[in-house]
């Protein structure tokens, strides 16, 4: 597994190297960046709070997940800055998650797959499965990894996701089994596949009952922090150390404050979460 460029092998290898699964969102809103940095312009302010969010947490987190809307609103600046951030994350020896939910027809996503490294590394992408797999394989076909939207943490993605079906399953349930039976055709030297799945935090329950129907994915799992998601509750879903990559977001990039040393509060915050998830896994 040395030196594999597979998805998965890579990211199970930056696992080992920090020691646990964690992943930091980075979804920087100028409104809410420390106080030193909101006089600046927009893009210089953005590219000096993730250039520290991304120095600062580095030597904790085994991926670094990229919020393409906070980078995209910004225009084309904001765009090249993403390349930009993604490099220096890459170049810290982290994996870069582009989280950009792409999905359409086959040959869109083929286009959308290039574009995913254009401007800056990509390891793994987030996508939309509900074109369905040939709107998914353009990027496994591409050598990215794929986090496919299965039950995400959003209070409004129960209304589809958790309506039963005439099987008794529900639309989670069916996507979770179908890219369960795909994700056999790209497993890695690890024994995982770079078809993963998104699966919230939020929600324990179906949390716990689609780590069983995909025994071969790695789950993204957003939510702890702010959005009430809790470790102890999710640790089971990891298994064997990889089986999850458990992701906060604004409870560590905003962690810091307003003091002009906030990247220690960043750091720390970081810090404390792996530390929370190295005790349930023990």
């Amino acid at each position: 597994m040395a030196g594999s460029t597979h998805p998965a092998d890579r990211l199970v290898a930056s696992i080992d190297r920090v020691g646990v699964p964690v992943c930091v969102g980075l979804d920087p809103v100028h409104e809410r960046l420390p106080g030193s940095l909101c006089g600046r312009d927009p893009v210089d302010a953005c590219e000096a709070f993730c250039s520290g969010v991304i120095d600062a947490v580095a030597p904790i987190a085994a991926a670094i997940k990229f919020q393409s809307a906070c980078f995209e609103r910004l225009g084309a600046p904001g765009v090249a800055l993403m390349g930009n951030l993604r490099q220096r994350a890459a170049d810290a020896g982290r994996l870069v998650i582009l989280d950009a939910k792409r999905g359409d027809i086959g040959i869109s996503s083929a286009q959308y797959a290039a574009a995913a490294t254009a401007d800056g590394p990509c390891h793994w992408i987030t996508a939309n499965p509900w074109l369905g797999l040939d709107g998914i394989g353009p990027f496994l076909e591409s050598g990215l990894g794929v986090f496919a939207l299965v039950r995400t943490s959003n209070r409004g993605g129960d209304a589809i996701q958790s309506r039963q079906l005439e099987d008794g399953r529900s639309v989670a349930e069916l996507v979770a089994d179908l890219l369960a039976d795909e994700a056999g055709n790209w497993l890695g030297d690890c024994g995982r596949s770079a078809l993963g799945a998104v699966v919230g935090a939020t929600v324990v329950a179906d949390a716990i009952a689609l780590r069983e129907r995909m025994p071969d994915q790695i789950l993204l799992m957003p939510g702890v922090g702010a959005q009430g998601g809790r470790i102890e509750d999710v640790a089971s879903c990891i298994g064997d150390g990889y089986g999850a990559l458990i992701t906060a977001s604004r409870s560590v990039i905003y962690a810091g404050g307003d003091g002009d040393d906030w990247t220690s509060g960043v750091a720390d915050a970081a810090a404390a979460m792996a530390d929370a998830l190295r005790g349930q896994l023990r």
